[in-house]
């Protein structure tokens, strides 16, 4: 499904862009079994395999071997929400900020102009929760995004394509987001996405991330409301794109054609 403008394309085709192994199921879990549902098709890359993170508490496995057990996990995760392509762009977690600006940038545009997504997810410019990891791929994204436009940037990375939203995580944890009363009045909540049809499947992607259980049930399962509020939508702000008839929405295609 597409529409020409000039040498562009637009397209039903969404690229989440985060830094680690679980990302994905935190932030976006629901949303993407959502569009996978109406035949979006949905990108992800993962700039790093998490060999920082925990291995959690009995271990899954030694901090030698949590890299390899991070990717299988995202990869089980990756089936269960029917993302169809993954790419891992391999840098050390926790060192992303220090990546070669020049390299990435080009692994990102070659992403983007081989897919063509009509919408890119990635964390807000705060990384959502400082993390600098969160922050770095946030940068690189937007970046990436606006090269991916400029045909002077790689011309043998495939033709030109322009983005039409690139969209943030919001301005408040994802553990609050359930929790706050009248989103719809809350800035920086461009999207609200209801997520209740898929819930089953935000859990199990989440639980397939099982050497990060501890944080898992920190921000969800310890919490009794978790089932009717924590896992019951999903929300984002607006980067930049096409203005919005109004806030939130709850389809991020709206607008673009």
């Amino acid at each position: 499904m597409s529409r020409q403008e000039g040498s562009l394309t637009f397209q039903r085709v969404i690229l989440f862009s985060f830094a680690h192994p679980d990302d994905e199921s935190f932030l976006a879990a629901g949303l993407a079994c959502k569009y996978k549902a109406q035949g979006v098709d949905l990108i992800l890359s993962t700039a790093t395999r998490g060999e920082a993170g925990k291995v959690g508490d009995p271990p899954i496995c030694s901090k030698e071997q949590l890299p390899e057990v991070r990717e299988a996990e995202l990869r089980a995760a990756v089936k269960i929400l029917g993302i169809e392509h993954l790419y891992f762009l391999g840098y050390r977690d926790k060192e992303l900020a220090a990546a070669p600006p020049e390299t990435i940038r080009e692994q990102l545009v070659r992403v983007i102009r081989r897919h063509r997504p009509g919408v890119v997810v990635t964390f807000d410019p705060n990384g959502s929760n400082l993390h600098q990891d969160h922050i770095a791929i946030s940068r690189y994204t937007s970046d990436a995004v606006a090269a991916a436009a400029d045909q002077r940037w790689y011309p043998d990375a495939g033709e030109i394509h322009r983005v039409a939203r690139l969209l943030w995580t919001p301005p408040m944890p994802v553990s609050q987001v359930g929790r706050v009363r009248e989103l719809n009045r809350q800035p920086g909540i461009d999207f609200v996405i209801d997520i209740q049809p898929w819930r089953q499947y935000k859990v199990d992607a989440l639980r397939a991330h099982r050497s990060q259980h501890l944080a898992v049930e920190r921000v969800f399962f310890s919490h009794p409301d978790v089932e009717r509020q924590l896992l019951s939508v999903e929300t984002f702000r607006q980067g930049w794109g096409p203005p919005l008839a109004h806030r939130p929405l709850d389809d991020f295609f709206t607008g673009l054609g």
